[in-house]
């Protein structure tokens, strides 16, 4: 059983085939997902273009390995005592035009960064932000709303990264080559940084490359890439690749979205208590069994427990009731529509392609079907009834989950209200006073079943022996920079 707290052991046939490479100089990375998703611009990414985008262009800080916050443009900061206020000592460099790395560029970046970014969960999630002033040549303070534990994260993420005429500072470029993302690690003293004495020896380029599942893993099991990246549960069954691949699997316990998105409220789903039916039907506990993982974290809450200073009370009214029960109520409330209606209730779903979305759709059809509802599966981009969501939280805060049912980014089905409360919870004098508008506001959701949540998202990536700078943590992300950095031999 492949558990999400534990990382696998590394196998290798033999150690000189654990250092071998597909390209001389280079690792070669697969990320899961279409073949151009590496090339994309622009402000909605997909995990590539996040890759990429992070590796090339940097913000005032960064994330490491091990997904902690690390100093990028900035080369340290302080905050005050209020949670207030953040200033930021930009280090002493260059954009790649020539011109001064200051305060002031560093400032009209951001204000440009975040103008592009209206319109997006993103850009609800950087409303904290009240002001950007200049304090110094190389000193910038930006000013909240209120505080904001989490900001540092939440300043970490790669769109955020700074671009000056629509480039960036590393800490890698990217070398001209048309068919390929292949990546060159920037010399620390081009970077405002100490140089480092035999760098050239020490790092690696790194190649990206968009691939589809299947090829993804067949392209590791042939030694054409030593590292695969995005893998997720539509498509985890593909990465057994057993004990002599001279690889390993590794999975991140991720934070974020994991559930049924409704995408229309026509028929069963024009009520509340009907979204609801279908929510209370499904058998989370055994949902990921035919998977063989452990340590996934189920949940029928929109934000999950533990995000909030003060007891929520956010769990669903039937939570302590038995699963006979509760389907039950739920085979209720779908009979008496049919009755009324003289049809069966019929919902279409679409799921991403792949053997873990089949797997997740017996076990859907299975639940749905014990409350009298006949579940059809249709291809990605046709017209359905509920989606799948998989999406990783930017940072541990429940406003994330929140601004992702935000009416402007999510239409179909939102709460005003839960929107009129998140935002007042920007202006909040206390973190308490913030947690009780927040729990407002998730209860504003829970009464109008935005979302059939099921649990966290599962991530999961291979790994050739000699590859280091990949740890496994909670955010899934994985940048290129800590893959770059040549093992010891």
């Amino acid at each position: 059983m492949r558990s999400l707290a534990i990382p696998a052991i590394i196998f290798c046939l033999a150690l000189a085939g654990c250092s071998s490479r597909a390209n001389e100089g280079a690792v070669s990375i697969a990320v899961i997902g279409a073949e151009d998703a590496p090339f994309e611009t622009g402000n909605r990414l997909s995990y590539a273009g996040q890759l990429v985008r992070e590796g090339t262009s940097e913000g005032l800080v960064a994330i490491n390995a091990q997904g902690d916050v690390v100093p990028a443009i900035a080369e340290r900061w302080i905050f005050t005592d209020d949670g207030l206020s953040f200033f930021f000592r930009i280090r002493n460099a260059d954009w790649p035009s020539g011109e001064d790395l200051d305060a002031a560029s560093v400032r009209q970046a951001m204000l440009d960064t975040i103008g592009r970014l209206d319109g997006t969960s993103l850009g609800l999630d950087l409303e904290k932000i009240d002001e950007i002033r200049v304090m110094a040549d190389r000193v910038l303070e930006i000013r909240l709303k209120s505080p904001m534990p989490e900001f540092l994260q939440l300043l970490a993420q790669p769109e955020l990264g700074l671009l000056r005429e629509g480039r960036g500072t590393g800490p890698m470029r990217r070398l001209e080559e048309e068919d390929v993302i292949r990546l060159q690690a920037v010399p620390p003293q081009e970077r405002g940084l100490p140089e480092r004495r035999g760098w050239e020896d020490k790092v690696l380029d790194v190649i990206v490359l968009g691939m589809e599942a299947e090829r993804a893993v067949e392209a590791f099991r042939n030694g054409e890439v030593e590292v695969v990246l995005n893998g997720r549960l539509s498509t985890f069954p593909l990465s057994d690749i057993g004990p002599l691949s001279g690889g390993s699997l590794r999975l991140d316990a991720a934070l974020g979205l994991f559930g049924l998105a409704f995408r229309n409220t026509d028929g069963v789903l024009a009520s509340a208590a009907r979204r609801e039916a279908l929510s209370m039907a499904i058998d989370r506990s055994s949902l990921l069994q035919p998977f063989n993982v452990t340590g996934w974290e189920p949940s029928s809450s929109v934000v999950p427990d533990g995000f909030f200073t003060a007891e929520s009370g956010l769990q669903p009214a039937w939570i302590n009731q038995s699963l006979p029960q509760r389907r039950t109520v739920a085979a209720a409330r779908i009979s008496a529509w049919e009755r009324e209606e003289g049809k069966p209730a019929t919902l279409d779903i679409s799921l991403p392609p792949g053997p873990g979305s089949d797997l997740l759709y017996g076990q859907l059809l299975r639940d749905f079907a014990a409350i009298g509802v006949q579940l059809v599966r249709v291809d990605p981009g046709k017209k359905a009834d509920l989606a799948l969501v998989d999406k990783l939280a930017r940072y541990a805060g429940a406003r994330w989950y929140l601004n992702q049912f935000n009416c402007d980014v999510s239409k179909i089905i939102c709460s005003p209200d839960a929107d009129v409360l998140v935002d007042q919870s920007l202006y909040a004098a206390t973190p308490a006073e913030a947690d009780m508008l927040l729990i407002e506001a998730a209860n504003a959701m829970l009464a109008r079943q935005v979302f059939i949540p099921l649990g966290a998202p599962l991530r999961w990536g291979l790994l050739r022996g000699g590859v280091d700078g990949f740890v496994e943590n909670r955010w899934g992300r994985h940048p290129l920079f800590p893959m770059a950095i040549a093992p010891i031999s």
